[in-house]
C-alpha cells in the first residue's frame, strides 16, 4: 500500500531520457511546473499530458510503474475535488440540496485540479525514475553555485535534500513493514472510519522514529567512515557536461512551452 510512492525511486534503464544532463532535466522539470500552474483550460491539459505521455515512452519506464504513485495521493485528489464540486458558485446549476449544490463550475475546476495533481506527480516521479541520487545531487548543486557567493552552503543543502528525497520511499516501505508486523499481531488499520483509522496509525510513529533515527546514524557513521568532509577539496569521478543530446532535447523543452502560452492565447 504504501510503497507505491514513486517519487524518490530510480529506475534504472537506458534511455535518452537517462542519458540527458541532469541540470537540464532539474531546470526542465522546474518549467514544466511553473508551465502547468499556468494551465487554463483543458486542451492545456490535453496537449500537456500527451507530452507526458511522450517522455514516459521515450523514458521505457513503465507506465503502470508511474501510475501506481497516484494512489499515494488518492485522497487528497478526492478531498479537493468534493470541495470544489460542492462549494465552487456557478452560474450553471445541476443540483441544489439546501446550501449545496453542483455547479457545471464547479465540476470543470474540479477536473482542472485533480488533472493538474496528477501531471504534477508524474512528472516529477519522472525526474527522480530517470536520474540518480548522486546525478541529482550534482546537479542541484551546480544550480545553487551562484549562492555560495552570498555565504550559502550549496553542496550540504544539495546533499540534504537529494538525502530526503532519496528516503521517501525507504521510509514508506519501513512502515507498510511495521503495519504487517502489527497485524500479524492482531493490529486493524482497515476497519472502522477515517477516525478511527488515523487514531490506529499513532502506534506507528515510535517504531518509525526510532527506525529513522537509526538509518540516519548508520548513513552518518558510513559517510564518516569514506572521510566525506562536505565540499572541502572535492573532487567528482564524473563533471557534468552538455553533449548533442542535451542541446536536441532543449528545442522539444521550448516547444511545449510555447504550445502551453499559445493555447492560453488562443
Amino acid at each position: 500500500m504504501l510503497t507505491n510512492i514513486t517519487i524518490g525511486q530510480y529506475y534504472p534503464a537506458d534511455s535518452p531520457i537517462h542519458s540527458l544532463d541532469p541540470r537540464l532535466k532539474v531546470l526542465s522539470v522546474m518549467a514544466f511546473i511553473i508551465l502547468l500552474f499556468l494551465v487554463r483550460n483543458f486542451w492545456g491539459f490535453i496537449f500537456t499530458a500527451a507530452c507526458i505521455s511522450a517522455a514516459v515512452k521515450i523514458s521505457r519506464v513503465p507506465p503502470l510503474f508511474l501510475l501506481r504513485g497516484l494512489r499515494g495521493i488518492l485522497f487528497i485528489l478526492l478531498f479537493t475535488a468534493v470541495l470544489n464540486i460542492f462549494f465552487t458558485p456557478g452560474d450553471t446549476v445541476l443540483f441544489k440540496f439546501h446550501a449545496f449544490g453542483i455547479t457545471l463550475e464547479g465540476l470543470a475546476l474540479a477536473g482542472k485540479m485533480a488533472g493538474r495533481l496528477c501531471l504534477l506527480i508524474i512528472g516529477s516521479s519522472l525526474l527522480t525514475l530517470t536520474t540518480s541520487p548522486i546525478e541529482l545531487t550534482d546537479a542541484m548543486e551546480y544550480l545553487m553555485k551562484p549562492l555560495k557567493r552570498v555565504g550559502v552552503p550549496a553542496h550540504e543543502i544539495a546533499m540534504m535534500m537529494t538525502i530526503a528525497l532519496r528516503f521517501i520511499p525507504t521510509l514508506m516501505e519501513e512502515m507498510d513493514k511495521i503495519m504487517k508486523a502489527q497485524s500479524a499481531r492482531g493490529a486493524d488499520f482497515d476497519t472502522g472510519g477515517i477516525i478511527k483509522r488515523a487514531r490506529s496509525l499513532i502506534p506507528l510513529l515510535a517504531p518509525l522514529f526510532i527506525s529513522s533515527f537509526r538509518r540516519a546514524d548508520e548513513l552518518a557513521m558510513a559517510m564518516e567512515a569514506r572521510c566525506y568532509r562536505g565540499d572541502v577539496n572535492r573532487t567528482r569521478m564524473k563533471v557534468l557536461k552538455l553533449t548533442r543530446l542535451d542541446y536536441r532535447a532543449v528545442p522539444f523543452v521550448c516547444l511545449y512551452a510555447a504550445g502551453i502560452l499559445l493555447i492560453n492565447l488562443l
